[in-house]
């Protein structure tokens, strides 16, 4: 990653396209009271920089919901009985590897990981946890938590330098 300087007029950016990365550079120069040129130079630099390291479009879970079903929410603490870098590097390389793993943090102190992970249905859990937990002689505890509501969802960053 380059080494990048950030002014008040590139935050700005930043917090614009956070709430919607799909607006036009027109129309996010026009928000970020700048020319076009000007706001993509700074746009380009700030992808290259790797500061913005992509953009994606958000889904409605709740709206694919009548055409994948509601799905299961989990998030899982998981303990390893030896925590060598070694054996933390392979669980994470493995949790990462599942497409039911949407986050994977390394935690500290108490568990090893948290995952949140996005299954089908309790069959596809089970399955995921096959794969991922009783495969591995060293995944020592599993605690799952089942989510049935969620309250908050947020992707951006707060942003206040």
């Amino acid at each position: 990653m380059n080494e990048i300087s950030i002014d008040s007029a590139d935050w700005q950016l930043l917090r614009l396209l956070q709430q919607d990365a799909s607006r036009s550079n027109q129309a996010l120069a026009e928000a970020a009271g700048m020319s076009p040129a000007t706001c993509l130079r700074r746009v380009k630099r700030l992808v290259e920089s790797g500061i913005v390291s992509r953009q994606v479009a958000l889904l409605d879970s709740d709206r694919l919901a009548p055409l994948l079903g509601h799905g299961l929410s989990v998030i899982a603490e998981v303990s390893l009985d030896r925590q060598d870098s070694e054996r933390l590097d392979a669980f994470e390389l493995r949790a990462g590897a599942e497409d039911a793993v949407q986050q994977c943090y390394r935690v500290s102190p108490g568990p090893d990981f948290v995952l949140v992970l996005r299954c089908r249905d309790m069959p596809d859990y089970l399955a995921l946890g096959r794969r991922l937990f009783h495969a591995d002689a060293n995944v020592r505890n599993v605690k799952a938590f089942f989510s049935v509501k969620r309250s908050k969802f947020e992707t951006a960053l707060p942003l206040q330098p």
